[in-house]
């Protein structure tokens, strides 16, 4: 079953086998996969102004925007370098893991996003303690938003 529970494992699950195979010298990235690091930083920053998440002050339109940007930015990626994103949902990462798994994990909460922006704008509001939840993956200390740290070469 694909739910945002599953896919938030998942996303967990697939990100850290990739970290893992990093920094176990498993998996040493090249100058793209650098490079594709360093400008998914760049086209996510969060804009929260040194805020912890969850950003409950503001509109659900800024929260679940600043999650969906996410899957574009990620699809870009992977176009990119030529890497195949994969859903991650009730799936264990294949090993070795590397660019390609790290970027479908993060996809799988971005992917998310897209479809809570779908039912926002048609008046639903999906639950809140789900987008806290995500806004926690992508954002703050230790998550994605800090992604370049966890990386030793």
């Amino acid at each position: 079953m694909d739910t945002f529970a599953n896919r938030l494992d998942g996303g967990w699950k697939w990100w850290e086998a990739a970290i893992e195979e990093a920094q176990e010298g498993c998996w040493v990235r090249d100058a793209v996969e650098r490079q594709v690091i360093k400008d998914i930083g760049a086209a996510t920053n969060p804009l929260h102004d040194g805020r912890v998440a969850p950003f409950a002050e503001d509109s659900w339109h800024v929260r679940i925007g600043r999650i969906a940007n996410w899957a574009g930015v990620l699809r870009l990626a992977a176009r990119s370098g030529g890497w195949a994103l994969q859903p991650v949902a009730g799936v264990h990462p294949p090993r070795p893991a590397g660019m390609a798994e790290l970027l479908s994990g993060i996809y799988a909460v971005g992917e998310q996003g897209e479809i809570w922006m779908q039912q926002l704008l048609k008046g639903e509001l999906p639950p809140e303690e789900e987008i806290a939840k995500a806004e926690g993956f992508l954002t703050g200390p230790g998550s994605l938003e800090d992604l370049e740290l966890f990386f030793y070469d």
